[in-house]
């Protein structure tokens, strides 16, 4: 039985469907299991991250984790799995974590990583950069046609979060990935006006990006998700002006394939920026 984590999320719910697909017994979790959507077969339960007793019920008979660590304390799922007999836990970890940054989140993501390491269980580590679906923030600018950007030259490498659950779904049931981080970006570098650019051309429509200062940005982002996270991002992208990203190659290595392009998720979502 492999047990998935946060299997409302993007990420989570590609990894039960690759499981399921791979012909895998599936158990997977969220604090509100009756709003999961998820393929025949599949077991569902609830937990709470920060809630030992229900981790212990809810990771009973599981033997490998995909963990997707909200911000609490990293020990509580970590003792819960091992107590629980798990092996093996798969991390969605964070590019952060690799590129030294000294922010709350990067900071929250090496502290999970400590923990899982220290388990003594089998661990992989999965550090995605910045998602594709990440453009989903800018969907209302999208329909206005003026997208407004305080770091218009600030690039990524975006990865779709379905190639995110591919890997993961190899580390939780291949060998060879034991003790291995695996950085993750999509196959290509791309500053957010060069996002913007490919969703125009997808949408077959003018957008405008208009510069402005960051708490302006924040203030527009603030519609779509809460301001932390708004916050949060404009804090990472600010410390990238002068940090220049990277392109990795770990999908096609362990998926035989080439990573999906921002303009092939962008294809699979458009309707969604109309």
């Amino acid at each position: 039985m492999i047990v998935v984590t946060g299997a409302t999320g993007g990420v989570g719910a590609e990894v039960v469907r690759g499981l399921v697909e791979s012909g895998h017994r599936v158990r997977a979790l969220s604090r509100r299991p009756d709003e999961l959507t998820v393929p025949a077969g599949v077991e569902t339960a609830r937990a709470d991250l920060a809630d030992a007793d229900s981790l212990a019920a809810a990771f009973a008979g599981g033997t490998a984790l995909f963990l997707y660590s909200t911000f609490g304390d990293p020990a509580i799922p970590v003792a819960a799995a091992k107590a629980a007999g798990i092996e093996r836990i798969v991390l969605l970890s964070s590019a952060a974590v690799r590129d030294g940054a000294d922010d709350p989140i990067a900071r929250h993501h090496r502290a999970v990583e400590q923990a899982v390491e220290s388990s003594g269980l089998a661990w992989t580590h999965l550090r995605p950069g910045g998602f594709a679906s990440n453009a989903r923030w800018l969907a209302p600018q999208v329909r206005d046609g003026v997208v407004r950007l305080a770091y218009p030259e600030v690039g990524t490498a975006p990865i779709d979060p379905a190639d995110i659950a591919a890997v993961a779904v190899r580390a939780l049931t291949e060998d060879g990935h034991a003790g291995r981080a695996y950085p993750l970006t999509g196959p290509e570098w791309l500053t957010q006006a060069d996002e913007i650019r490919i969703l125009a051309a997808a949408l077959g429509v003018p957008l405008r990006v208009e510069r402005v200062d960051a708490e302006a940005e924040i203030a527009v982002l603030t519609g779509s998700i809460p301001e932390r996270f708004a916050r949060g991002r404009l804090e990472i992208q600010a410390a990238m002006v002068d940090r220049p990203s990277y392109v990795v190659d770990t999908v096609e290595r362990i998926l035989g394939r080439p990573a999906r392009t921002f303009a092939d998720w962008v294809a699979a979502h458009v309707t969604e920026f109309k």
